[in-house]
């Protein structure tokens, strides 16, 4: 099940004895976390209904408990799941990175999986497990699993525009597409972007590309324009200059490459544009161009042909991969592999 389907579950079940919280996206992790140390309110509030007394007068109904899967083990996580709670008639166990769990503290875990204490809940959270394994197997089989996996792509614009409208903003649709391409780090770094941006407008205000980039801020050497600039002039040495400035700054690798990856979309936007008959202008206005930005953008624009677009797009993902995958603790030869293709490319 999804996170928003757990909510459903426990207000129609109660919490039951066994859950994986299982994906990379933390926020879905830490909200599924939320809702389940929120399980006592629910617990409470029927058993207050169904008494007649008040919510806020019954006792916590759930004792809690936090290990962590490098520093404990079998034995200290099954004393915890099977031990009589003193202090209120269940007990809530969270095992956070699970994953570090050896596999044979796991298969100690079997049998408990199979007969759980009905006293407890016990909750395990991980980015990822081996489901070659026979205790992930097991656990995968007998509790409810959480999927907490990253947004699909086309799922990014629709969770933007829900978590703006929460905050009471309406996003034009340039501030939704950089909003959305920033998804890509973590839903964590766009709520943050979120919640600075209904802070900053004044109520009602519709949000602007130029006022998502005026919260954003940007650490000094920083300038995504200079970057695809540089770039667009076949500029290596300047465009390597950049990438360096901006890693000492200390500007996460992958926001480098979504930002980078953004400024490319609006360029091939504006291409496209021009090629329906658009005037600049208009091509620059569309494409999410600040009109101080604009003349500099076009410019850029008249650089880059179709295939050699088309071509970027193919050095992006290998970098996209390469920074999620083995080699993502070398960002700078990543992003100067890209830099150097990119160059070539043109």
């Amino acid at each position: 099940m999804k996170v928003h389907d757990l909510s459903r579950h426990i207000q129609q079940q109660g919490p039951t004895p066994l859950y994986l919280l299982l994906g990379e996206e933390s926020y879905f992790r830490d909200q599924a976390l939320d809702l389940l140390r929120q399980s006592a309110q629910v617990t409470e509030g029927h058993d207050a209904a169904s008494s007649g007394s008040r919510a806020d007068e019954t006792p916590d109904l759930f004792q809690s408990d936090v290990v962590y899967g490098d520093e404990t083990n079998a034995s200290e996580i099954l004393g915890l799941a099977e031990e009589v709670s003193f202090f209120s008639p269940r007990r809530r166990l969270f095992v956070k990175w699970a994953d570090k769990l050896s596999a044979r503290d796991g298969e100690l875990l079997i049998p408990y999986f199979k007969s759980p204490n009905g006293a407890t809940t016990l909750i395990f959270a991980a980015t990822k497990l081996d489901g070659r394994t026979k205790w992930v197997q097991a656990l995968k089989k007998q509790a409810i699993v959480v999927d907490c996996a990253p947004l699909f792509e086309n799922q990014r614009a629709g969770w933007v525009t829900q978590q703006a409208r929460e905050l009471g903003l309406l996003l034009e649709a340039s501030a939704l597409e950089m909003l959305k391409d920033q998804a890509t780090e973590g839903l964590y770094a766009v709520r943050r972007e979120l919640e600075k941006l209904a802070a900053y407008l004044p109520e009602g205000q519709r949000v602007q590309v130029q006022d998502v980039e005026h919260v954003r801020g940007k650490p000094p050497g920083i300038s995504v324009f200079d970057w695809s600039e540089a770039v667009s002039h076949k500029d290596q040495g300047r465009a390597l200059n950049i990438v360096a400035k901006n890693l000492e700054t200390g500007e996460a690798p992958l926001r480098m490459l979504g930002a980078f990856l953004w400024q490319m979309r609006r360029i091939w936007k504006a291409s496209c544009l021009l090629s329906e008959g658009k005037d600049q202008t208009q091509a620059a206005r569309q494409a999410g161009i600040p009109p101080f930005r604009a003349r500099e953008f076009m410019q850029q624009v008249k650089r880059w042909k179709e295939p050699h677009l088309r071509e970027a797009w193919t050095v992006f993902a290998h970098a996209d991969s390469a920074l999620k995958g083995g080699r993502a603790l070398q960002p700078k030869l990543i992003l100067d592999d890209l830099v150097i293709q990119l160059c070539k490319g043109k």
